[in-house]
């Protein structure tokens, strides 16, 4: 099936808005990208795209399917079955996909049952976005995500966990640097493995061509796991001068995820316990001079938000581009980290950005988002998903 996408413009995911520009979409692939002018006498099935935008379909680096951004999304998973957990991850992933979200990364799920949700979706069965998923996530004895993640001590332990992963079908493995907000007991500050340890995961990640992120919000962890050589820093809540100059060095990516941060603080009298909201507004004003710190630095940032976490709804992922301008990123920029350079992150293959010969994920939008971020982050403006080639549903 031959469709054409054309009337406004088209931003392409390297930085560029190409204004009154068309795309010509052949089955699940990218035919040809031209001036509106070029489709004149088209006569086959358009797309009306005036007054509006076609970009590539979002990317969210960090998502945790599992979780659907209840006050206390542990507590309510406890009382769930397994056939209720993969629904309610299905239902999730579907939520973002009709948000605009075509492609996304799961840093974190329950004993794998978030895979058959990955499976399904990437084979086609079902309606989803390309989805890359880690598993269980990695930690010390008594650290963040202990409750459901895979316990490990010792860089032979975190080696043996990473085989684990591996051999349950990971796409990325997940190690936790740090403590975070959302276990008690921990401080997002203190540093947990140490730097050998994480090595240890890294070393045997990239030995089977698997990316490696690290949960890490305190500046040790952060240069523990950056020296360790994590494809990405998630969170990067207490960034230090040295932590950037180590990010630049090695290319490290950094994902924000400044919808966690803020969607806690903004909702924090409405039932989220009180360990994580103390947590949350200690260390807001920091994630904000850090994530700062390192956009001002030129260093490599990609789109995440956290999705799942508490008020942090799978369907509301495109706000995270608000909270990035919000902070001083330009609107081309944030449109670049949310798609182009998060497709390189996850190795997403012919997809983050509308090249001739890549496939099909579409986002039209009404209006410019290079002038006015709304467009996007604001899903009231967006008019049409597509995935594939194929339109979806609303």
């Amino acid at each position: 099936m031959t469709t054409l996408y054309s009337g406004g413009h088209v931003f392409d995911g390297h930085g560029t808005l190409l204004e009154n520009h068309g795309v010509l979409i052949e089955d699940d692939r990218i035919a040809h990208i031209a001036p509106n002018s070029e489709f004149e006498g088209f006569t086959g099935e358009h797309v009306d795209t005036s007054g509006g935008t076609v970009l590539p379909g979002l990317i969210d680096c960090h998502v945790h399917l599992v979780f659907g951004g209840e006050a206390d999304p542990k507590a309510r998973m406890a009382n769930l079955n397994p056939g209720d957990i993969v629904m309610g991850a299905l239902q999730n992933a579907q939520a973002a996909l009709r948000s605009g979200v075509t492609g996304l990364r799961d840093l974190g799920g329950k004993d794998y049952l978030e895979f058959s949700v990955r499976d399904a979706c990437n084979s086609g069965k079902q309606l989803g976005p390309t989805i890359r998923a880690a598993g269980r996530m990695i930690c010390m004895t008594g650290g963040h995500g202990n409750t459901i993640g895979r316990i490990a001590d010792g860089p032979d332990e975190v080696t043996k966990a990473v085989r684990e992963q591996i051999h349950a079908g990971s796409d990325v493995i997940k190690l936790m640097a740090t403590g975070g907000v959302m276990t008690p007991g921990v401080n997002p500050e203190d540093a947990h493995y140490t730097e050998e340890e994480l090595r240890a995961g890294v070393s045997e990640g990239h030995r089977f061509s698997k990316t490696c992120a690290s949960h890490a919000q305190g500046g040790a962890g952060i240069l523990n796991a950056v020296r360790a050589g994590m494809d990405s820093i998630e969170h990067g809540i207490f960034m230090t001068d040295e932590c950037i100059e180590e990010m630049m060095k090695r290319g490290t990516y950094l994902v924000p995820t400044l919808a966690a941060v803020n969607n806690i603080y903004r909702n924090r009298e409405k039932g989220i316990p009180d360990y994580v909201v103390e947590k949350t507004v200690r260390v807001r004003e920091r994630h904000t001079q850090s994530i700062q710190m390192f956009y001002k630095a030129g260093g490599k940032i990609a789109m995440g938000t956290d999705a799942g976490t508490p008020f942090n709804f799978h369907g509301d992922n495109s706000r995270e581009l608000e909270f990035m301008t919000d902070l001083g990123i330009s609107n081309a920029d944030a449109l670049t980290i949310s798609t182009g350079n998060a497709a390189d992150l996850l190795q997403l293959a012919e997809r983050g950005r509308l090249c001739k010969g890549y496939f099909a994920d579409l986002l039209i939008v009404s209006g410019n988002p290079v002038e006015n971020i709304s467009a996007v982050s604001n899903s009231e403006n967006h008019r049409l998903v597509v995935k594939n080639g194929t339109p979806v549903p609303r």
